[in-house]
């Protein structure tokens, strides 16, 4: 059976997926769907890289900067409505282009995820009471013995995803990634992916020129209309990379010299911990500027017949 296919763009923070996804887009009349779980923020664009107002006004970007920042997202709930996104794509007569650095999401879509009994109110509010009283990085220790494999994906200060690890935990016995390695399909497409390849080395200076570039724009203001949008710094949309820092420097509990190095320090952890992932993954991979050897690729790619 021959299924629809969706083009996806993945590879580490700060590869240039925005740049490869507006060549695909244009070249072959796609629209750009977002599927990085910190993109999908309102009210910090800058912080998390989201495309640019001129770069979306170039084709159809959907499902970023909608949420919240006081609301929680999850793979499973996600992947239903990236479903329900690929599908109004299609409605347009454009080809979906799934672009992000969140491989577990882009995982439950294409290859299903089972979903996670509904999590009682007490043990939800007993692991956000221990995460708020010792801190993330203790409830990380913990973690780390009840699911190291959940552990070895998320960053010791993401507060959301640690707390909902350990609620499936506490509330079923089974760690969250036992619950991840149980599929379920979302949906019936082929997913076609294409990586972007790069070095940690060669991707380490591009991230302090990135988190330089950031600043210049703006994303310590950003952080503070932010704050005084959501003063809760456990607050799910505060829990990305580079919010923390700039949080310590509105706080004075850090000068901005100290929070930009450990932006960096931070990212380029992360930035591995995705490439470690995405080598797992059947992925095509491409040097991240040869926008014209993608699209080659990608016609070729997307002609093929199951």
């Amino acid at each position: 059976m021959n299924r629809p296919s969706v083009l996806c763009v993945v590879g580490a923070t700060g590869t240039g997926k925005t740049a490869a996804a507006l060549a695909l887009a244009e070249a072959l009349h796609g629209a750009v769907i977002n599927v990085d779980s910190r993109q999908v923020y309102a009210h910090i664009p800058i912080v998390t890289a989201q495309p640019t107002a001129e770069e979306q006004a170039r084709c159809p970007h959907l499902l970023y900067g909608y949420l919240p920042l006081d609301e929680p997202v999850q793979a499973g709930s996600f992947a239903r409505q990236l479903a329900d996104t690929v599908e109004k794509v299609r409605a347009m007569g454009r080809l979906p282009i799934l672009v992000g650095g969140t491989g577990l999401y882009l995982r439950a879509f294409l290859h299903g995820i089972a979903p996670v009994p509904p999590i009682p109110e007490a043990v939800r509010a007993a692991v956000l009471a221990r995460c708020r009283a010792y801190g993330p990085e203790a409830l990380h220790c913990r973690l780390a013995e009840v699911d190291p494999v959940s552990a070895a994906r998320i960053h010791p200060r993401d507060s959301q995803r640690i707390c909902r690890a350990l609620e499936v935990f506490d509330a079923t016995g089974e760690p969250l990634s036992l619950w991840h390695a149980r599929t379920r399909p979302v949906a019936l497409v082929r997913g076609v992916v294409l990586g972007l390849a790069a070095t940690l080395p060669e991707l380490t200076p591009r991230l302090a020129q990135r988190i330089q570039a950031m600043l210049a724009a703006g994303a310590l203001e950003e952080m503070a209309q932010a704050w005084r949008i959501c003063p809760n710094r456990s607050a799910p949309g505060f829990s990305g990379i580079g919010c923390p820092e700039l949080l310590a420097v509105l706080h004075g509990e850090m000068d901005l010299a100290t929070a930009q190095a450990a932006w960096l320090a931070n990212t380029r952890a992360y930035a591995k911990r995705q490439m470690t992932w995405f080598r797992k993954e059947k992925v095509h991979w491409v040097a991240p500027t040869d926008h014209a050897r993608m699209v080659e690729w990608a016609r070729r790619a997307l002609e093929k017949r199951e």
